[in-house]
């Protein structure tokens, strides 16, 4: 087992959060060629995490992905003239989110009822449809729609709630959304079985991709200093152009694990003082590792891949875990 896990190295990621967008606005959290991979739509045959196929020799785990797609069928509508939003495959942990008026600020925000303090909230385009989590598991989530009036002035458009039950607590974190956004065509889809080819169980398959985006991708300096708050990643952008933010990092990485079957979630929250990003993985047998994941053979510690990236060390970001506390999960 522990060689196994000496594999694995460094796959923990954290990324540091600057100032003017998602990694360390003070405000709202985040809002915002062709691929190989085999794509989903029918929720009841959503793949999750096992052993080797049939197919495949002991020892091995089948590199090809899939790419679940978010459906709108309509079954379920809450909404008014405003907004529509189809809570049809609330139970596959997901709704997709449609605003039909002409203001150009409208803000999303989701309050998971049983936790009273997290709100998330998203920017809404007009005539765009985005694909937003009920991330939080089973229960009662409030949804608001608000519209800009003027400067920081906003007033409610819709309000209206949505009872969850997953069928899967494991589901949501295997579907593309607004921040961690891919289709079978995306280039990352087709770069993940790649690079997981050789991989024989899924640690050595999240070792691949985390060791492939720290040693290609860089960090776009330039980028972070004039992001806006707002942004979003695009993961073939990053892929193509090998630089990128650390929400580019995270979300790459988070796309590339999900269409391997992987569960990930890209999590938000403080280390000590600071607003970060980092990234949950699921193992089969094992469950979610939220706070170490990285074996350096006696001691499972994090490691922050943009530090990796650009040369700089991740000492004082590396420990039990004990001073990460997670916010928002995507």
């Amino acid at each position: 087992m522990k060689k196994r896990m000496k594999k694995t190295a460094a796959l923990w990621l954290t990324v540091f959060l600057f100032s003017a967008f998602f990694c360390g606005c003070q405000g709202d959290p985040p809002p915002g060629n062709a691929g190989s991979g085999e794509s989903v739509s029918d929720s009841s045959s959503v793949p999750v995490p096992s052993g080797p196929s049939q197919e495949q020799e002991p020892g091995q785990r089948d590199p090809k992905p899939v790419v679940l797609t978010p459906t709108a069928p309509g079954t379920e509508v809450i909404g008014n003239e405003a907004v529509s939003i189809d809570v049809s495959n609330k139970a596959d942990g997901y709704m997709t989110v449609t605003y039909h008026g002409d203001n150009p600020k409208v803000k999303l925000q989701i309050k998971y009822v049983p936790d009273e303090e997290t709100v998330y909230t998203y920017n809404l385009q007009a005539g765009q449809s985005d694909v937003f989590l009920f991330s939080r598991g089973d229960g009662e989530y409030q949804i608001t729609v608000n519209e800009n009036i003027e400067g920081n002035r906003y007033s409610q458009a819709f309000a209206g709630t949505c009872q969850v039950a997953l069928k899967d607590q494991l589901t949501p974190f295997l579907y593309p959304n607004q921040y961690v956004k891919f289709t079978e065509d995306s280039q990352a889809v087709g770069e993940s079985q790649k690079l997981v080819q050789s991989a024989g169980d899924d640690l050595e398959a999240i070792a691949a991709i985390y060791n492939y985006v720290i040693g290609n991708i860089q960090y776009d300096f330039d980028k972070a200093a004039s992001v806006q708050s707002g942004y979003l990643p695009d993961i073939d952008e990053t892929l193509n152009t090998k630089k990128g933010i650390c929400f580019d990092y995270a979300a790459l990485m988070t796309a590339m694990l999900r269409v391997q079957r992987i569960p990930t979630k890209l999590v938000v929250g403080y280390a000590g003082e600071l607003y970060h990003a980092w990234i949950s993985v699921y193992l089969d047998g094992v469950g979610w590792i939220d706070n170490i994941i990285y074996f350096d053979g006696k001691d499972w510690v994090r490691m922050d891949p943009t530090f990796a990236a650009s040369g700089g060390g991740a000492s004082e970001y590396v420990g039990d875990g004990s001073n990460y506390h997670d916010l928002y999960y995507y």
